[in-house]
């Protein structure tokens, strides 16, 4: 926050959950009274769980929801009206390529960010007119604290790329109106994944079953859980 301050002063944060209603809409309301206005709305929350669907419990995905996608639906929503007075803005929905291919274990969060390309494209019909930016970032494997967690087994081994892609992305696509941004752009892994979802998606399914299969372990131990009349949750508890 210092560096953000040196090069505009008037900079400040707050500290709170985006996945509480309240919390989200206080971030919009409060930069108003702060500022005046709010020119650009950057939509960036995001967390993930890493897991396979039979650990997953229901309170977990709900968390993600919340987080990922309906916060930016509830800063969205508080922030059109402000931008209507004013009579411009730009909102940057900062997704994830998973919106695209969903990876193993990450069937929730990218149900979330599938569902915030959605949002963001519905906008664009209902705001054209308006003078009311949308755009959608959709960022590949980036290097920040999202990968930290001791995840087994780990969430990513390739290379992973500066967050400094993002905020050129995030400048990009406001300057020049752009609606959609994959970044990294040339990313062999990704293109190809993206081609095979398009063209073959049987041998997408395929691959990623083979490269992260469910353990024979997992899938009986979920069978006798169900059978006991228990609700999905992390296999471990048992």
């Amino acid at each position: 926050m210092r560096e953000c301050q040196v090069v505009s002063p008037a900079s400040h944060y707050l500290a709170g959950d985006l996945g509480e209603r309240a919390f989200a809409e206080h971030v919009v309301d409060d930069t108003v009274a702060r500022h005046g206005r709010v020119d650009i709305l950057v939509n960036n929350a995001g967390i993930s769980k890493h897991k396979q669907i039979y650990h997953m419990s229901a309170d977990e995905a709900e968390q993600v929801m919340r987080v990922n996608f309906l916060s930016c639906v509830w800063t969205t929503l508080a922030a059109i009206p402000i931008m209507l007075r004013q009579g411009s803005g730009s909102i940057v929905n900062i997704s994830s390529f998973a919106a695209k291919v969903a990876p193993p274990r990450e069937t929730i969060y990218a149900a979330s960010k599938a569902a915030m390309n959605a949002f963001s494209e519905g906008m664009w019909n209902d705001l054209a007119g308006a003078n009311i930016h949308v755009a959608i970032v959709n960022p590949g494997p980036i290097d920040t604290e999202i990968w930290l967690k001791e995840d087994e087994p780990v969430a990513f081994h390739g290379r992973k790329y500066p967050p400094e892609l993002i905020t050129q992305a995030i400048f990009e696509v406001i300057e020049k109106r752009r609606h959609e941004l994959t970044v990294p752009r040339r990313n062999p892994p990704l293109l190809l994944a993206r081609f095979m979802r398009l063209f073959v998606p049987s041998v997408l399914r395929a691959a990623l079953a083979r490269f992260d299969p469910v353990p024979r372990e997992v899938l009986e131990k979920a069978r006798a859980r169900a059978r006991e009349g228990k609700r999905l949750g992390d296999l471990r508890d048992d």
